[in-house]
């Protein structure tokens, strides 16, 4: 099949102004992509005056690589295809699907909480399995990091120690094999276990290898608020400003391609971390270290219900959680916390904690504490309990309108969802118009330019993860195209769980979204897995 877009408004990823011209398809490819071109090899022709193209958009930030090996994974990328996404890159916060012995006795430690292999086609150890897995075999296009969290889990499960010098090795291993596989990078998840129990000279071996391939290290820190309970001092230098200490550290005097995720500020008195924050990015590129961060369009965000919990009550048992020591020590925590915080129980709202439980979704533990007659610490604890410590929380304020606009423009931002459709509870408003709202926000002058911003969620992500192909309108990358309105993006009413202004979106050359209808028999195998093409030895 080959066909031709005419008469587009073309931005082609690299951040240059728009051209109006068309592009040829061929199979997956892009053949042609220029000012003008005979309509006569086409097989069917579509006029796009007065629409805008660019290359499908690239998610920076995703856990999907959980939701592509589902039985039925249809359902789990739909919303994002109705934002024009057509690619994501997976494994982050440390959390990936793979990099584990399948005889482990801790693959159920896998997922940090969050993510499990629940109705899914297989569990698969390695990359290249879970490569071949998916491949072809998937709605979207998959690129992985490799997670230190799966990896750490799979050897040693939630275990609060040092690796041994074995162990360490194995992980390294592991981590390495997943690079040559075609992993685009590793991630670290310091907030969440085993994670957060890894020293800095332990990441540092990790960084190393990213640097060996030239490829990112993202980072999902251990304090993403002004007070945390990463860290036991709660007066001081602001704990997120401490975690990002720590990555300078890891990073020093290194070209190392570090990616902080998602650039946030967890409650009312984290605000005011965003300027420093800002500096020390800024700084570690002055000094040769390759750094970037991510954003979504959003002022909330999903996390596991323990996210607040020191590590050394998640650490201890049932009995010491009882012991009338430690829920005094906790409640000291969590009552200086939420002052010197600004975010307290009223903002954490269930989003699903049990299927026996239903009367919490969409509640604050605030409010269901004042429903209960209990304290909101009791409820918080009792919430955790119910959900076996693996439930599911909206929180915020993340941000505030303001600091996602000015980081926005930042020329080392790249955007991103860090959404997943969940079967049970409230969604994430995220995994329905968060790109569209990017987008809009350009057009409405509070976000960067069009140009910028395009680039922001193509080409600019392409580069950063090593993605061949992908990420431009260039003849020979593949035809992951997406197709908006602009004035319908502009005069669009976001938040109202759907998309806006998304007119078509093309999957490796299929027509997989037209006027707001998924062709499902075209799209469910319309992905590809993405091995990315990092420097160093390679299989």
């Amino acid at each position: 099949m080959i066909t031709l877009l005419k008469n587009g408004n073309i931005y082609d990823g690299t951040g240059h102004e728009p051209y109006v011209g068309s592009i040829l398809i061929e199979n997956d490819r892009i053949v042609f992509a220029g000012k003008e071109i005979s309509e006569d090899r086409a097989d069917r022709v579509f006029n796009l005056e007065g629409l805008s193209v660019s290359s499908g958009f690239i998610d920076a930030h995703s856990h999907n690589d959980w939701f592509a090996i589902k039985k039925d994974p249809l359902p789990f990328f739909e919303p994002f295809v109705h934002q024009g996404i057509t690619t994501f890159i997976t494994g982050n916060c440390g959390l990936s699907v793979t990099g584990f012995d399948p005889e482990s006795a801790y693959v159920d430690k896998l997922g940090g909480g969050l993510f499990s292999f629940r109705e899914t086609t297989d569990e698969y150890g390695s990359m290249e399995e879970f490569f071949n897995a998916i491949d072809h075999k998937n709605p979207c296009n998959i690129a992985s990091l490799i997670g230190h969290c799966s990896v750490r889990a799979g050897l040693i499960g939630s275990s609060d120690r040092p690796l041994t010098k074995n162990e360490e090795e194995k992980m390294l291993d592991i981590l390495e094999n997943a690079l040559k596989q075609g992993a685009c990078g590793i991630s670290l998840g310091l907030m969440y276990e085993p994670g957060l129990y890894a020293g800095t000279e332990e990441l540092k071996k990790v960084a190393a290898l990213c640097l060996k391939y030239d490829l990112p290290l993202t980072v999902h820190p251990r304090a993403n608020s002004a007070v945390s309970m990463a860290y036991p001092e709660l007066l001081g230098r602001s704990h997120l400003l401490r975690a990002v200490d720590e990555l300078v550290e890891i990073a020093r005097e290194t070209k190392l391609k570090l990616q902080y995720s998602h650039a946030i500020f967890v409650g009312r008195k984290s605000f005011q971390d965003k300027d420093e924050f800002l500096s020390i990015m800024h700084k570690l590129r002055e000094n040769g270290v390759d750094a970037g961060f991510d954003i979504y369009h959003e002022v909330m965000g999903v996390s596991v219900i323990t996210v607040i919990l020191p590590a050394w009550y998640q650490s201890i048992g049932p009995v010491q959680r009882n012991k009338l020591f430690n829920k005094l020590k906790l409640w000291i925590l969590c009552n200086a916390s939420s002052k010197l915080l600004g975010f307290g129980f009223n903002d954490i709202e269930i989003a699903y904690i049990a299927e026996d439980c239903k009367q919490y979704e969409g509640k604050t533990v605030s409010l269901i504490a004042r429903e209960l007659k209990k304290s909101n610490l009791h409820t918080y604890l009792d919430l955790c309990e119910k959900s076996g410590f693996k439930g599911r929380v909206n929180m915020g304020p993340y941000s505030t309108p303001e600091i996602i606009s000015e980081l926005s423009k930042d020329d080392y931002c790249l955007y991103m969802t860090d959404a997943w459709v969940e079967e049970n509870g409230i969604q994430n408003p995220a995994i329905y118009d968060c790109f569209p709202k990017f987008l809009r926000a350009s057009l409405l002058g509070n976000g960067d330019t069009m140009a910028r911003t395009i680039r922001k969620m193509t080409g600019g992500i392409a580069d950063r993860f090593s993605l061949k192909d992908r990420g431009y309108i260039n003849a020979g990358c593949f035809a992951d195209i997406t197709v908006f309105h602009e004035e319908k993006l502009k005069c669009a009413v976001p938040n109202q769980q759907k998309s806006f202004g998304i007119e078509k979106v093309f999957m490796n050359g299929k027509l997989v979204l037209e006027d707001g209808n998924v062709d499902k028999s075209l799209l469910k195998n319309a992905g590809h897995a993405v091995r990315c093409v990092g420097r160093g030895e390679r299989y």
